[in-house]
This record gives C-alpha cells, sequence and structure tokens, in this order.
C-alpha cells in the first residue's frame, strides 16, 4: 500500500526548511503539505490541513514550538509531532513531552536517525534522539536531583522563558515586543514579574539565571550588556495565550479534511 503521510514542517530557518521538504519529497512515503515560521502558523495548519504528522522546532518567533505543539495536541491529538531542536538539555526535553509531543530529535542527526523517528512516531511508539534518551535513563536510573536551574524553570511560565531568554541576548524591550508580538509596556511587566518570582535585583542576575537554565549560551552572554528602555507602550496585540486562545474558534477534533 503507498500511502503517503501528509507532513507540515514548522521551522523558523528557510534553509533547513527548504533542505528538509526537498529531502522528504524525495522519500515517496511523505507529501509535505504545509509549512510554518513560527508556532502560530503551525497551529493554523493543524487545524486547517489535517496533517499526519508535524516537524516542529522550539525556538520560533512569537509563539514557540512547545506552546504550538500543546496546543495541537490538545485540540487534535491524533496528530504526531517530532520535534527537531538543537536544544539538548533536560528542562526542554520534560516540557516538550509534558506537551505531548512524540518524538525529540537534535538537529545534529542524520537524515536516517530523522526518517527512523518519524516511522516510529506513525507507528505509534515515542522516539528520543540516542543522547537525549541517554540522558534521561542516566537520570532516572541514578535518581539524581535535578539542578539548581529546574527551580527557576519551574517557576518561570513559558513565555517567560521566551522573554527571559530574548532579554538575556540584550535586546531592548521593544525588540523583544516585536519578536514575541508584545508591547513594550507588556514585557517590562513580564521582566518585573520574573525578578520579583526569581528575587533578584538586577538585569545582570537576570542575564546568569538565564544562562544557568540553559537559554543562554556563554558567548551571547559575553555580547549581552543590560540595556533597558523606557518606551512607551504601542498599539500592538499581545501574543502568547493569545494565539492559543484564537484557536478556540476551532473545535476539539474540528481538523479540515
Amino acid at each position: 500500500m503507498n500511502t503517503k503521510y501528509r507532513v507540515i514542517i514548522a521551522e523558523d530557518h528557510d534553509l533547513l526548511r527548504n533542505g528538509l521538504r526537498s529531502m522528504l519529497c524525495a522519500q515517496g512515503e511523505y507529501e509535505v503539505v504545509g509549512e510554518a515560521r513560527d508556532g502560530k502558523e503551525a497551529c493554523h495548519q493543524a487545524m486547517t490541513l489535517a496533517p499526519d504528522l508535524i516537524l516542529m522546532d522550539l525556538s520560533m518567533r512569537g509563539m514557540n514550538g512547545i506552546d504550538a505543539s500543546a496546543t495541537i495536541k490538545r485540540r487534535t491529538p491524533a496528530i504526531r509531532i517530532v520535534v527537531l531542536t538543537v536544544h539538548q538539555n533536560e528542562e526542554y526535553v520534560r516540557e516538550a513531552l509534558r506537551a505531548g509531543v512524540d518524538g525529540y530529535v537534535l538537529k545534529d542527526v542524520s537524515f536516517d536517525e530523522l526518517l527512523l523517528a518519524m516511522r516510529m512516531v506513525m507507528q505509534g511508539k515515542k522516539h528520543l534522539s540516542a543522547d537525549v534518551y541517554g540522558y534521561m535513563v542516566d537520570s532516572f536510573v541514578t535518581g539524581r536531583e535535578m539542578p539548581a536551574p529546574k527551580k527557576a524553570w519551574d517557576i518561570l511560565t513559558a513565555r517567560e522563558r521566551s522573554v527571559l531568554k530574548l532579554i538575556a541576548e540584550g535586546r531592548t524591550n521593544r525588540q523583544v515586543g516585536q519578536y514575541l508580538n508584545l508591547s513594550p509596556k507588556t514585557i517590562e511587566k513580564y521582566r518585573a514579574s520574573m525578578m520579583h518570582k526569581l528575587h533578584l535585583a538586577n538585569l545582570t542576575e537576570l542575564v546568569l539565571v538565564a544562562m544557568n537554565m540553559g537559554l543562554l549560551t556563554t558567548l551571547a552572554a559575553k555580547c549581552a550588556e543590560p540595556n533597558v528602555d523606557d518606551v512607551p507602550a504601542h498599539p500592538v496585540v499581545d501574543g502568547g495565550a493569545d494565539a492559543v486562545a484564537r484557536l478556540d474558534d476551532y473545535p476539539a477534533g474540528s481538523a479540515k479534511r
């Protein structure tokens, strides 16, 4: 039986997205029916195109891949989702699995391993990249306590972590707001909320927390300078649960065929 699986590629890097599309189409068993550049677009396409499987990047503009995966799984749980990401730290893996993803694959794997992951999840199984699987099993077997950053990770919401990463990279409130489709005033509120939750006194401490959480590389941190702007709010429609809420226009299980 020559059944072709319908696939959506959610990836904000054009080169990678185009490459994945070409390689998948060459396989014969996959049909790329949609391409998304952010989580919100991925959710919309999931509802309208009814794919069998989504390849989901985690770090995309606006709505991130974890939020998008949770939303899609809540509305149409039959859709399989394979995360394709550079993020290897345990908190990202755990949160993605909590969101309901079926596979977690690192971007440095071979194309053959990606195909294996896709085939396994289409058979109803779970798949983790070998490095990720080994780390998670070791963590479970040894029963070691989670490192200190786990506390900060759990305290902050997914949206706050997205804001924190961008702030720690040295972006202004206006720049973070443009990236996430939020107003500068809302970003300032997120900043104040995070500092209050984590009992921090200044932006430098906030950057250090981001580093400890694995949200920021050391090189990026060296380039990041505290840059607190005081720009007025502009009439941007705030996103976040924003984009999720608008998906409630689709009744559960209403993906269009």
